[in-house]
């Protein structure tokens, strides 16, 4: 059978595997796409976050016995909302959750559906952004959907040619983003949220076309195909079969860290495999038969936070009991929609005891969660640079939060767009989110908070609290670069106001100086340092007492932050 024959049509299982090559190959290039930041700051992570919200919407796709691509789709979907990370995350989840729109109802679709739904991702992407940027992977989406409907339009039923249409037109479109931002231009990259849907799109038309150096590594899912590409997912593993049913995940503390030599130690222990982080924090996620095996091995190079170890088969069966009650309700004409997300979970507090007010905020200095948490912060989520968590779990620590009203604190520009997903996830509550991007103005808006106001006043207060509070940081190059004139080496320190890069110097000291000037601090009341695991608390009060020595009339607090990568983050208001 030739291969237009046996692409012209695709089913849900045959989805599943097409899927399955999509995470195949962003699995290998996510550090190239990261390699793409504009800043040469050490928080690249967009190839990281598209391949962990893009593993989620997997995961989710190939444990369902759906036989359609409708309900493929949709799961998928599901799985990119509950896993999306950072910015770039949360729009391939709107792609994907277009894309599964443009499919509703469909039991196989054609090279037209196929680009209708890619269509219909960008419609939904574009109406997700409250601004959207060109230049970006929305540029990237856009023009590769109208690549593919002009072939499908034009006549052509190979979906893989109609997909190879789109590439071509997403590749240029890719090209064109330095001169559509000029952000871009200046670092000398490509737009990374862009490239990284590319290396997707490549790696399903890899299995379209029957690569066997892909068909090779993708999982059980990938059985041979054979006939109308009617039934190659036989092999898709059943959540009893799984080799490796613990999935374990942490943190690792320490200094002098190598995720790379951790990776390739790790690499024979499971699957699903996630190494990622700097010297002094890595983070590991693996799917493993001995969990015990994995943290012994990982506690020689520092300390352990963060422990979660799960048993996929008995979460399995507790999602099976839950649909089957749910059915059950159904049948009797109670319970939620179908697809819905269960009212409470048994993590959730008792609706009787709950407040009006309640609050998660994000960070990953230890010394930082401490002053949040004494300033009433009732659930802490680990995240920030390198590490954004998924709006699944700032939903997890929604729901354990005894509150109807439950504000989120994300502190990382990054993470602002995960954190508007969360109410889609929870029930009987109603989250909102400050806008923070920074520990500064987080501290601020909690102080704003008025227990005895209303919402709108707390949210006026709280989120004008953020535009008097001025925010930088001291960290260090991970590469040669330049900006506004500014030559920048690899490991230089680096400070940035408000996301941008003032100076780069050789000492800490000088470029936390330098970034309280361009803050006009001496104007100021209050500065308050958080200094990170890098810095000690002398060299801290070394900087506080020259600060002092300056100017007697503003206040300096001084809090061991104990945050990585960045030796201070600073705060004037």
């Amino acid at each position: 059978m030739t291969a237009e024959k046996i692409t012209s049509v695709l089913n849900g299982e045959y989805f599943q595997k097409v899927l399955l090559g999509g995470a195949q190959m962003l699995e290998r290039q996510k550090q190239e796409v990261d390699a793409l930041n504009v800043f040469p700051v050490p928080d690249g992570d967009t190839g990281t976050n598209m391949f962990l919200t893009y593993r989620a919407a997997v995961d989710a796709a190939v444990r369902t016995d759906g036989q359609t691509i409708s309900e493929v789709a949709r799961e998928a979907s599901n799985g990119s909302l509950m896993g999306a990370r950072g910015n770039s995350g949360v729009i391939l989840s709107q792609i994907m959750r277009g894309f599964a729109r443009g499919l509703d109802g469909m039991g196989k679709a054609d090279a037209v559906a196929v680009a209708n739904a890619l269509q219909a991702g960008v419609d939904t992407a574009y109406r997700a952004v409250m601004k959207p940027v060109e230049g970006t992977i929305l540029t990237v989406v856009k023009e590769l959907a109208k690549g593919a409907l002009a072939s499908a339009r034009a006549g052509e039923t190979d979906i893989a040619a109609v997909l190879r249409a789109a590439i071509a037109a997403g590749e240029t479109a890719l090209a064109r983003t330095p001169e559509l931002l000029p952000v871009l231009k200046q670092a000398g990259v490509v737009d990374a949220g862009g490239k990284g849907l590319l290396v997707i799109l490549n790696g399903w038309l890899a299995v379209l076309e029957g690569k066997e150096t892909v068909l090779a590594e993708v999982p059980a899912a990938a059985a041979e195909v054979s006939g109308e590409l009617a039934s190659p997912a036989r092999g898709i593993v059943k959540i009893d079969d799984l080799e490796f049913p613990y999935c374990t995940e942490f943190l690792v503390k320490g200094g002098g860290l190598n995720p790379d030599a951790m990776r390739q130690a790790l690499t024979d222990k499971g699957d699903c495999l996630l190494v990622v982080g700097t010297e002094e924090v890595v983070k590991i996620h693996i799917h493993t038969k001995n969990p015990g095996e994995i943290l012994t091995y990982a506690i020689q190079f520092g300390a352990l936070h963060n422990v979660q170890i799960s048993n996929m088969l008995s979460q399995n069966e507790a999602v099976a009991h839950e649909r089957r009650e749910q059915a059950k309700l159904a049948a009797t004409g109670g319970g939620e929609e179908a697809g819905g997300l269960p009212a409470s979970s048994p993590a959730e507090p008792p609706a009787a005891e709950w407040g009006e007010y309640g609050f998660v905020a994000v960070t990953m200095g230890e010394g930082i969660a401490e002053v949040f948490q004494s300033l009433g912060v009732d659930r802490i989520v680990t995240g920030g640079q390198t590490m954004n968590p998924s709006t699944q779990d700032l939903a997890e620590a929604v729901r354990q939060v005894p509150a109807r009203n439950v504000f989120i604190l994300p502190n990382n520009s990054n993470i602002i767009m995960a954190a508007g997903q969360v109410n889609e996830l929870v029930d009987n509550r109603q989250v909102h989110v400050v806008p923070t991007k920074a520990a500064p103005q987080a501290v601020a808006s909690l102080v704003a908070y008025n227990p005895d106001a209303g919402l709108e006043e707390n949210m006026a207060a709280m989120t004008a609290a953020i535009d008097e509070v001025s925010s930088g940081e001291v960290t260090y190059a991970v590469r040669d670069s330049s900006f506004d004139g500014i030559n920048i080496h690899a490991g230089d320190v680096l400070g940035l106001v408000e996301g941008k890069i003032v100076t780069a110097c050789a000492d800490i000291e000088d470029a936390a100086l330098r970034v309280l000037d361009e803050m006009a601090w001496r104007e100021r009341n209050v500065v308050t340092v958080f200094y990170g695991e890098e810095t000690t608390g002398e060299a801290a009060g070394k900087l506080a007492d020259r600060l002092r020595s300056e100017s007697a009339d503003v206040e300096i607090d001084v809090h061991a932050g104990r945050q990585p990568l960045y030796y201070y983050i600073l705060g004037v208001e």
